[in-house]
């Protein structure tokens, strides 16, 4: 195992990938996910108001005990 691999990473899907295409990334990496997270994404209307044009969902992965 590489020392530079953290034990916690974020992961976040991508626009053009599916939730089941970020899990195997995450697999594949050697990360096993804990937590599912949404967060707002805003963007500005003509008014300078902020409104929320979409959610990202991030997954909080913890290395596997074989990779550690």
């Amino acid at each position: 195992m590489s020392l530079s691999k953290k034990r916690k990473q974020q992961f976040t899907v991508e626009p053009d990938e599916s939730l089941a295409d970020c899990l195997e990334r995450m697999k594949t990496e050697g990360y096993r996910p804990v937590r599912r997270m949404e967060k707002p994404v805003f963007k500005e209307n003509g008014s300078k108001t902020p409104v929320i044009s979409h959610q990202q969902i991030v997954f909080e992965g913890i290395l596997e005990e074989n990779e550690q």
